[in-house]
């Protein structure tokens, strides 16, 4: 067995994950609160070779392929002004709190909002945003500006309409990422953040870096191509090794 044709085999699926990974940064690079998706390599064991095919000497060598380990920064993005006023921005700590279409609750750093016909306050894809109380916000038929207050306080006139919900968590890795730049809690217990910093008006936007993304795209290139001329080599001799043996 060649092991060496295996090995690059394994980097050549590797670095099509990290492709992936790298082209969905780039895609929601201009995502509000979208969290750049990470990905480190590791070597992992396999067992050992016998480097001598008939095993008289009784010598062994370590097989090792690349590990794949995939994760999300969390880093907070430059926030932007945009004076909408259903645009909200976190500032340090907290998720927003969201009710996902199957009553699921989820999490997310865009504070991209707006209302729905029934005057509820949703995100951009249509997720309601829910209070501190859990239920979702809903504004008076008055016609009145929309105030929040840095603590998340929200004013209709002098009409208190309650509070947005703001979640931390001890350990973020530990949530899942679902499509829209959702967040799913899973094991992870939130906790409310009982003093958030919210600013009306701006948006937080994507930690991703486009350049350093392009940069790292070429790099995968590169190294792809280089791999791809290790198994040719290791094919051309093979295939002259079973030529000569007839």
């Amino acid at each position: 067995m060649n092991i060496g044709l295996y090995q690059s085999a394994s980097a050549l699926s590797a670095l099509e994950r990290w492709q992936d990974v790298v082209s969905q940064n780039i895609t929601s690079s201009q995502t509000a609160g979208y969290r750049k998706r990470t990905i480190n390599f590791s070597a992992q064991l396999s067992g050992e070779l016998q480097t001598d095919p008939r095993g008289r000497d009784g010598a062994a060598m370590s097989t090792v392929f690349p590990k794949v380990n995939e994760g999300i920064n969390f880093t907070t993005g430059e926030t932007q002004p945009t004076r909408r006023d259903y645009d909200v921005a976190i500032q340090g700590d907290g998720f927003f709190e969201v009710q996902m279409p199957d009553g699921a609750k989820a999490y997310t750093r865009s504070g991209q909002f707006k209302l729905r016909n029934d005057r509820t306050l949703i995100t951009s894809g249509g997720q309601e945003v829910l209070s501190n109380g859990g239920s979702p916000i809903v504004l008076l038929p008055n016609g009145l500006p929309l105030t929040i207050n840095q603590d998340g306080t929200l004013f209709q006139g002098d009409s208190s309409l309650g509070k947005i919900s703001v979640q931390s968590f001890k350990n973020p890795s530990q949530l899942t990422s679902v499509a829209g730049g959702f967040f799913l809690a899973g094991s992870a217990q939130p906790e409310p953040v009982e003093q958030p910093e919210l600013m009306q008006g701006y948006l937080e936007g994507s930690n991703v870096a486009p350049l350093r993304e392009m940069v790292d795209m070429v790099l995968i290139s590169r190294a792809y191509e280089a791999n791809q001329k290790i198994i040719s080599s290791y094919d051309q001799t093979m295939g002259k090794t079973l030529e000569a043996l007839g």
